[in-house]
């Protein structure tokens, strides 16, 4: 019996076996990575130099953007590597930091979407008392808290999901290295503390995902009870990018990690990865700057002087 301490490295499957439709891949994520980059770019520059887009929105915006960077970068940049190099392998260590990473950001990413649901809450709910209940130090304050939640996150998956002593062989069924794929090599019945440690972050995601969805319920009755037309729409405007988001990250994930066993396959795991790990960071800067005007006039303004100096 092998244990993981004689795994030197692991391979990741790879998104096609011939020649040409790795070059294929690699152009096509190299492209989807460039818009994430720029898009959320833009984002972190648009919010951080324009003043009137100091407020506790654009602040969570700009942490969403952050994670969505730190998110994608820790995934498909390997993927894209070993596509263009025709390799497969990843090492121990590199995959132990691709999992802490990625844990990471994922885990912040749905705190941070949380967050936000609260702040447009309490912004169409409750106005008169927003500025108390969302001030600066309740937003550093609740960024730090999901920025931190997330790490330890991270940290207690990576350990024990690396403490485990693996002895099925180092093929990992993803173009990343993903948790339950390293959980198939073990062989030890010590893997039920993950799962419980998994079952815990999956209860605590749904947690989250009940409270946006609660809190949405209460802004749509509030929204309906608004006199102004005008109003509503502005209400609307500032809801409907984050559901959007919400929406097509949770949506993805979950259907990724609780659909049944039945109907699990390598290439239906592969493209419901792609589409909760790749597609969002790469989408989101799109989804906010099409209907918020205060985002669309700065980004204007920036590309303009981009192109006239």
């Amino acid at each position: 019996m092998s244990n993981s301490s004689s795994i030197s490295e692991f391979l990741l499957l790879a998104f096609a076996d011939t020649r040409e439709l790795q070059l294929l891949h690699f152009g096509l994520f190299l492209g989807i990575y460039l818009a994430a980059l720029l898009g959320n770019g833009l984002i972190l520059t648009a919010v951080a130099c324009d003043h009137r887009l100091h407020t506790p929105m654009y602040f969570f915006l700009l942490n969403l953007a952050l994670l969505d960077l730190g998110c994608i970068s820790t995934t498909l940049p390997k993927a894209m590597a070993n596509a263009l190099w025709d390799t497969r392998a990843i090492s121990y260590q590199g995959c132990a930091a691709q999992v802490f990473y990625f844990l990471f950001f994922i885990s912040a990413e749905l705190y941070v979407l949380t967050i936000m649901a609260y702040d447009r809450y309490v912004a169409i709910c409750k106005p008169l008392h927003y500025g108390s209940l969302v001030g600066s130090r309740a937003c550093a304050q609740m960024a730090a808290a999901a920025w931190g939640s997330g790490f330890l996150n991270a940290v207690l998956h990576t350990a024990t999901t690396f403490s485990l002593p693996l002895c099925q062989g180092n093929a990992v069924d993803q173009f990343f290295c993903e948790i339950p794929q390293i959980l198939k090599l073990s062989c030890s019945d010590v893997y039920l503390r993950e799962v419980g440690a998994l079952v815990f972050s999956v209860s605590l995601g749904f947690g989250c995902f009940v409270f946006i969805v609660v809190s949405y319920v209460q802004i749509l009755r509030a929204v309906l009870r608004m006199p102004s037309e005008q109003g509503r729409h502005k209400a609307f405007s500032t809801c409907l990018p984050h559901l959007a988001v919400v929406s097509l990250f949770v949506s993805t994930a979950m259907f990724a990690y609780l659909k049944p066993p039945s109907i699990s396959s390598p290439s239906l795991d592969l493209l419901l990865a792609v589409l909760y790990v790749v597609v969002p960071p790469a989408v989101n800067p799109l989804i906010y700057s099409m209907r918020n005007q205060e985002l669309k006039a700065t980004l204007k303004k920036m590309i303009l002087v981009v192109i006239f100096t």
